[in-house]
């Protein structure tokens, strides 16, 4: 027999927080190489994909909101912290700030977001059928 660990609602939400802060962490790394010591052309795809699994995570954060709240909380969230990645990258060496790399920052936030919203909300649907076999 299992037992399960009871948490709080507040507890509940705070660990709900867990993956974003480590994504996030992962993004602030990968943000911390130097320039030339990156392989590849990693700009656009690499922007839009790290910042859509990162607006995915904060929806998912933001589960227990109504889902147009948890995408405006996931898209200010991404786009503050895309911010505050570009202003990182003027410390690195051979790294700039770049206005169209914040945009695509938000853009993949909001893809990644609606990906999660939107598979959520099928799921959704889709479990009553489910259980009514």
């Amino acid at each position: 027999m299992t037992r399960r660990l009871h948490l709080t609602t507040s507890a509940r939400a705070l660990l709900g927080w867990l993956p974003s802060v480590a994504w996030a962490a992962v993004i602030f790394a990968g943000s911390s190489v130097p320039g030339s010591s990156i392989p590849g052309d990693f700009s656009v795809i690499g922007h839009l994909s790290e910042y859509a699994v990162l607006g995915a995570l904060v929806c998912f954060a933001a589960r227990e909101l109504p889902r147009r709240r948890a995408i405006a909380i996931a898209l200010l969230a991404c786009a503050l912290y895309g911010v505050s990645d570009e202003l990182h990258q003027a410390f690195v060496p051979l790294r700039t700030p770049d206005a169209l790399d914040w945009a695509t920052d938000v853009i993949g936030a909001a893809l990644g977001a609606g990906v999660f919203t939107g598979i959520r909300a099928w799921a959704a649907r889709w479990r009553p059928m489910r259980q009514g076999r």
